[in-house]
């Protein structure tokens, strides 16, 4: 029996994957990777100053272990020119606003480019990106579904998803559809092509005071 148990653990195949969070500041990426990791949330969280770093074990089936390095970087302007560094290595990312700040949704298209033009896959390729809009628990939302739908299309994210971490919804599956879209391209060269349809061109985002009709792609 013994020896059955140490053959199983021979057997497990570990994957190592860094995971980046990017987004403006005070739009809950510490509180996501906190609640993720810890199952713990604060609203007290004190501002990231470079990077904050934390580790994340999944066991993603009998035979496969998912050790996840998630690096919560600073959102403030002066930071930006040291994500060269912290970005090296990365295999995926999160991008992260807040639907009750325009201004930080605006600001990922900013964040997508520089985690193209810095952030490459072996095969010279852009990382996979998921979009997550945080504080969705919140009723006074400026930034509409449509709109959030329109621009994860146009530039380049594997998919988008509503979430709060306050209500810690939607926190888990944002990560296991990262991580199935990490494995989904690395099992192919040509699977990137079809998961990012228009990632060359990209577009502005766009902020208004629609409130989410549809919930494509919502959790709340």
């Amino acid at each position: 029996m013994l020896s059955l148990l140490v053959w199983q653990k021979r057997a497990m195949t570990e994957h190592l994957l860094k995971i980046l969070v990017v987004g403006d500041g005070n739009v809950g990426k510490t509180s996501f990777v906190r609640r993720y990791v810890n199952g713990q949330f604060n609203s007290d969280y004190k501002m990231t100053v470079g990077v904050d770093f934390s580790v994340k074990v999944l066991h993603w089936s009998d035979k496969e272990k998912v050790r996840l390095q998630l690096w919560d970087i600073a959102g403030q302007e002066r930071f930006i020119s040291m994500t060269r560094i912290y970005y090296k290595g990365a295999l995926g990312c999160v991008v992260m606003f807040d639907v009750t700040s325009s201004a930080s949704f605006l600001s990922c298209r900013r964040w997508k480019q520089d985690l193209d033009n810095k952030a490459m896959l072996p095969n010279g390729d852009a990382i996979p990106c998921i979009l997550l809009a945080n504080k969705c628990d919140l009723t006074e939302r400026v930034v509409s579904a449509e709109s959030i739908g329109r621009f994860s299309e146009a530039n380049g994210f594997i998919t988008w998803m509503e979430i709060s971490v306050k209500d810690n919804k939607n926190v888990g599956e944002a990560m296991r559809r990262l991580v199935e879209g990490i494995f989904l391209i690395q099992s192919g060269p040509s699977i990137q092509d079809a998961t990012h349809p228009s990632s060359k061109g990209g577009i502005h985002p766009e902020a208004d005071s629609s409130q989410c009709n549809s919930r494509v792609g919502c959790g709340c």
